[in-house]
């Protein structure tokens, strides 16, 4: 079940991105009032609004915060209209992207999406135009700090029935399962023992684009300035850029 992961690399770029304390509350202010909104205001039966709290409480963000949001959702509190929407495009080089975002006001949601793509060179497509090249995955990440054991990771996510364990170069690990298995593998890891550094649904690519230095160049700068966009939540790409180059762009 192990590998090393090609697509996942450009992650560090958006970690670089989700450090700004102010972005990072709003992106999950507004995934706190939709799950909400869509699932009732009861963590217990509500999955999406649990995995929520769960990122918004390690973010540091405030009880009372956290409350609001999800009252708003909720419809027990005065709500923003907030809609979910998602935008495919190609990106330099051929790169298929998604962007996932929370907005109140689509006009101006697609507007600067549409200008992102257009001045780094990329396109900005039609709905279905890149989505048939990603799966709606479970992520569970265990950092490099953790030292996980293996094989004893893999015999876990194998009993907990998960797609896959892939071991990264740098010593940390990534569990995939399918969307409708995460909580449930994510549990029966923890109850073996494997608390992880991470845990979320993401868009994981089919197939993918090996970029040269000026593609990945371009491919990033991309990315950086649509998730630097306030109403964008998450930036999926099918990117794969060696370790090489990610060290000479910094």
């Amino acid at each position: 079940m192990a590998g090393h992961s090609k697509w996942a690399n450009i992650k560090h770029r958006k970690e670089r991105q989700d450090a700004k304390r102010g972005k990072v509350f709003t992106k999950w202010i507004r995934e706190l009032t939709v799950a909400a909104k869509q699932g009732g205001p009861d963590p217990a039966s509500n999955p999406r609004l649990r995995l929520a709290l769960d990122k918004a409480l390690g973010a540091n963000m405030s009880r009372d915060i956290i409350d609001r949001a999800v009252a708003r959702g909720a419809g027990t509190n005065e709500s923003d209209n907030v809609e979910e929407l998602s935008y495919e495009g190609y990106g330099p080089g051929g790169v298929a992207i998604m962007v996932e975002a929370m907005t109140d006001n689509r006009n101006r949601t697609a507007a600067a999406v549409r200008h992102a793509f257009a001045k780094c060179g990329g396109n900005l497509g039609t709905d279905g135009s890149v989505a048939y090249l990603f799966e709606r995955k479970g992520q569970i990440s265990f950092a490099a700090e953790l030292k996980v054991d293996e094989d004893a990771l893999i015999e876990a996510a194998m009993e907990a029935d998960a797609d896959d364990v892939v071991a990264n170069e740098d010593g940390s690990f990534e569990v995939f399962t399918s969307f409708n298995a995460f909580y449930a593998v994510r549990n029966a890891l923890e109850e073996a023992g494997f608390k992880a550094s991470d845990a979320e649904i993401v868009m994981q690519p089919t197939t993918s684009a090996e970029l040269d230095k000026d593609g990945a160049e371009k491919v990033l700068k991309l990315i950086d300035m649509l998730e630097d966009l306030d109403d964008v939540q998450n930036v999926y790409s099918n990117a794969q850029i060696s370790d090489e180059i990610l060290e000479t762009l910094g």
